[in-house]
């Protein structure tokens, strides 16, 4: 099978498979404010990851590329809705077009369709510092997400089965790309560990990634013909990893992404601790029933509604309601309890 229609059988799977409510966002809860003193016009949205200022927190995070005509016309839309929506995008992988240049224009239409947007380029950790610059100048980026799939690739068919010096090239990257370095997990989430590693050796921030969204053991254990099963329950959710992680690092940037399906997903991560919020599966399900002007509306829609959540909790900007307070409970408040965080500060705030 070549790479290209390993790429198109990625979005059929992904598509098939679906989501689960397994994030753990159902375990967090909003203290409810009565007298919020605040107007819906009053609320400003606007957040950064470093240098990097957007007018949304919400972005379309990586999906695809690589696939030929099919995933160029996926991202064609993508970036469409995203210069109407006004919020950044991030394509997939784009080892494809380095080894196969003419590969490179499902990726490149991006830039196109979208000439001032932000726009993150994809690579993943096997890669060089050389084929970095060339991914990041491919897009002109504003930003280099660097993907860690360890367990996609280990139940991948013909997967990697090496990932030796990650860390050091990783490392490298930050030291010579003129652009933020983003390192992302792809659906099996980060521990405050790993992204105490992340951050040491560069990175501008890490995108947890979280279990819970589009599942990668799933889809290539479908392409297995013994399937390695005991992968497909592997990770650590959403709500407990962006916790795990924020409470450590107060002043590091941190990503939600992992299986976010609506508005209120977008601001319960937010107010554990991310700057951003990446949606993939849930875009490709609207863009795939609804089309691209569908896609506009459904991405309009959330941004409204989140900014109406805030409204609610009397948080004007981003980074009040990284500070509203919350209740942990659940299966999540018990990972964190044994994990050493201390939930109350969460509630307390």
């Amino acid at each position: 099978m070549t790479r290209a229609e390993r790429k198109r059988q990625h979005i059929d799977h992904a598509l098939s498979t679906g989501q689960k409510r397994e994030t753990g966002l159902d375990d967090i809860t909003f203290v409810h404010v009565s007298l919020p003193d605040l107007a819906l016009e009053q609320v400003d949205i606007t957040t950064k990851i470093g240098e990097l200022t957007s007018s949304s927190p919400i972005f379309i995070n990586a999906m695809t590329g690589g696939g030929g005509q099919h995933t160029y016309e996926i991202n064609k839309s993508l970036a469409r809705a995203a210069r109407a929506a006004d919020i950044p995008l991030a394509v997939g992988s784009q080892m494809s077009a380095l080894k196969d240049p003419s590969e490179r224009f499902s990726y490149e239409i991006v830039r196109k369709e979208n000439p001032d947007g932000l726009i993150f380029a994809n690579l993943g950790s096997e890669a060089t510092t050389e084929q970095a610059k060339r991914a990041v100048s491919m897009l002109e980026a504003d930003a280099l997400q660097i993907h860690l799939n360890v367990i996609q690739e280990i139940v991948m068919p013909e997967g990697d089965r090496s990932f030796s010096g990650a860390l050091g090239r990783i490392e490298q990257m930050c030291k010579e790309l003129e652009v933020p370095v983003i390192v992302k997990e792809v659906g099996f989430g980060m521990s405050k560990e790993s992204a105490a590693r992340l951050y040491e050796s560069g990175a501008a921030a890490v995108d947890i990634g979280g279990y819970g969204g589009t599942n990668f053991s799933k889809i290539e254990n479908l392409r297995r013909d013994k399937q390695l099963n005991f992968f497909n329950s592997w990770g650590i959710s959403t709500a407990a990893s962006l916790a795990e992680i924020t409470s450590q690092f107060h002043d590091k940037a941190v990503i939600a992404s992992g299986g976010l399906q609506h508005a209120l997903d977008v601001a319960k991560a937010i107010a554990l601790g991310a700057s951003f919020a990446g949606m993939a599966g849930y875009f490709l399900k609207a863009l795939t029933a609804k089309g691209e002007d569908g896609l506009i509306d459904e991405i309009r829609e959330l941004l409204q509604e989140l900014k109406v959540i805030m409204t609610v909790l009397g948080v004007k900007t981003i980074p009040e309601l990284q500070q509203a307070p919350l209740v942990i409970q659940g299966d999540t408040h018990h990972w964190l309890k044994e994990r050493g965080v201390n939930t109350s500060a969460f509630s307390v705030r």
